[in-house]
């Protein structure tokens, strides 16, 4: 395993951690379209995650701290970004408490393992839980768009009351992110069972 710390990889795993505070203060002043830089900004702190693997593996420069900062700089960018609503009032904290102890407290098996030289099994669900939260963010990230923008003012109530007062439709997709993000980490440590029992004996 290289033990380089300046690699492509680990460029991207640093910048998505740069981005993060950068996003919360585009979400968080109000003035005109900072909304949508916020949004901008999470796209491509997002995309970032998929490229800092895929240039590890290329240029061969998996690294101990390349493993280490990747699933941090993701935690790190999804857990300001669901705070942040919670802050804004749009979803609730207990939620969003159960997303990140999951997310932290696999990260923090990972982690370990990896420092072992041992590896422990991703499922593809996964996978698809990450891709989940990042389409809730986004999706709320629009919402915000659209009350906050005048050019949305006409249809602004209607959004409000479909995502928020009355439809809850908001509520409905963090729930289910809740829900399979739980169940993602139980099934992950269920895979991994033998190599946790291992190290406990």
């Amino acid at each position: 395993m290289k033990s380089k710390i300046f690699t492509v990889a680990n460029f991207f795993s640093f910048l998505r951690i740069l981005l993060t505070p950068l996003f919360i203060y585009f979400l968080f002043t109000y003035k005109s379209y900072y909304e949508i830089l916020a949004l901008f900004i999470f796209i491509i702190a997002s995309i970032t995650d998929a490229y800092d693997g895929y240039f590890a593996r290329k240029f061969n420069t998996v690294s101990k701290l390349g493993i280490f900062l990747d699933p941090l700089a993701d935690k790190v960018l999804m857990s300001a970004a669901f705070i942040s609503f919670v802050v804004l009032d749009l979803i609730p904290l207990w939620m969003v408490l159960i997303v990140i102890f999951r997310d932290f407290f696999v990260t923090g098996i990972r982690i370990f393992y990896n420092s072992k030289n041992r590896s422990m099994k991703t499922s593809i669900t996964a996978k698809i839980k990450t891709g989940s939260q990042i389409g809730v963010v986004s999706f709320i990230l629009l919402y915000i768009i659209t009350q906050r923008w005048v050019i949305f003012s006409g249809i602004k109530d209607i959004i409000e009351k479909y995502c928020v007062s009355e439809y809850h439709i908001i509520y409905i997709l963090m729930l289910i992110v809740t829900i399979f993000t739980l169940w993602t980490g139980i099934e992950y440590f269920i895979a991994n069972r033998k190599i946790v029992r291992g190290e406990i004996e």
